[in-house]
């Protein structure tokens, strides 16, 4: 087992790549899932890796995603208000969820209900991102299905002209300009953003609002102080990222802090230390307010997020729908937390929020 200090400093190590190519062989994933996860572009490397971000940066411009926080405003304020009349419920299942099913709605323009069936897909592929994965692998294998499916109608979508200003449409608008993109692959980039977008956005909202029950101070502040929204969300990321662990290959054997990485080895990551390991400057304690060192809550080096400037976006437009309506957050009996080994998040959080 790594070192804290040592799994930050592998992120940047060029005598590493990206390894995530051989994770569902890793867990024992066979099928629609193992295969899909082997072609998508977080398991490419060199041209062809860099050919599929170029598109996908193009289509995700930051004026793109900025002209949806608007309505990433609204969703959130509409979900929030449905559960004024709840004297406590489980912001997992009443809000986290469904907004992060509505918001890759209103990414993709489709029709708002959708939203429950494309987050109930993307959840369940994030289970294959643990080591209890081969005991979903049927559930698994039909979400990756549905969910290919689903991008193959998209694209068709787009081409007949019936989707001209979503997500789709820009991709084919940025294939268009640079290298183009074979079918295959432009159905896995969507699938790719789907399960990021949803699994992200989602477990991050989770671990925010744990936090700040859990400091009800900072939440004040907050509120008082919503320009520091950004912040505070770049806080709950790397105080408690969904993703426990980067996963790299060794490209040759060396040494690192007196540590031999012999050739070929699997090394996982642990993107949490990266940021709060007291040995590499890092900060244990939760603060929306402090100074921190960059953190790698969203990756780093050639396969950092491609989605991470919608996740920020659509997370502070929730926050933001949440402070000017709640002014606490209690929690009611014991949360449950999907295990530290992969995409984590809370499972179940029951919350009693003081509504203004």
């Amino acid at each position: 087992m790594l070192r804290h200090r040592q799994a930050g400093l592998l992120l940047r190590d060029k005598r590493l790549r990206q390894g995530s190519h051989a994770w569902p062989d890793v867990v024992g994933l066979t099928g629609a899932f193992a295969d899909f996860w082997k072609r998508s572009l977080i398991s490419q490397e060199g041209d062809r890796h860099r050919a599929l971000r170029r598109i996908a940066q193009t289509a995700l411009s930051e004026d793109f995603i900025l002209s949806l926080e608007p309505a990433f405003r609204q969703t959130a304020a509409e979900i929030a208000e449905s559960l004024r009349d709840y004297p406590s419920f489980d912001v997992m299942q009443k809000f986290a969820e469904p907004y992060a099913g509505r918001a890759m709605t209103t990414l993709f323009d489709l029709p708002r209900h959708k939203a429950a069936e494309i987050a109930h897909d993307a959840n369940t592929l994030g289970l294959a991102m643990g080591f209890g994965a081969k005991s979903h692998e049927p559930a698994i294998n039909a979400a990756c299905r549905n969910l290919e499916a689903l991008a193959e109608r998209l694209i068709e979508r787009a081409k007949a002209g019936q989707d001209k200003t979503g997500y789709v449409a820009r991709l084919l608008q940025a294939a268009g300009k640079h290298d183009g993109l074979d079918h295959q692959a432009f159905v896995d980039l969507i699938v790719i953003s789907i399960f990021g977008g949803v699994d992200t956005t989602r477990a991050q909202l989770g671990f925010a609002i744990a936090l700040f029950a859990q400091h009800s101070d900072q939440w004040d502040w907050l509120r008082n102080n919503p320009d520091h929204i950004p912040q505070a969300i770049a806080e709950v990321i790397r105080t408690h990222p969904t993703t426990t662990w980067a996963t790299r290959e060794a490209l040759q054997t060396f040494q690192m802090d007196g540590l031999t990485i012999p050739k070929g080895a699997m090394i996982h990551v642990f993107v949490h230390a990266t940021a709060t390991d007291p040995e590499a400057g890092g900060g244990t304690g939760f603060d929306i307010r402090a100074r921190r060192k960059v953190h790698f809550g969203f990756g780093g080096g050639a396969h950092h997020c491609l989605g991470q400037f919608v996740a920020r976006t659509d997370m502070a437009a929730a926050l933001a729908e949440l402070l000017a309506r709640w002014r606490s957050i209690e929690i009611v009996g014991q949360p449950e937390f999907l295990p530290e080994t992969g995409n984590t998040s809370p499972s179940r959080l029951n919350i009693a929020p003081t509504w203004d």
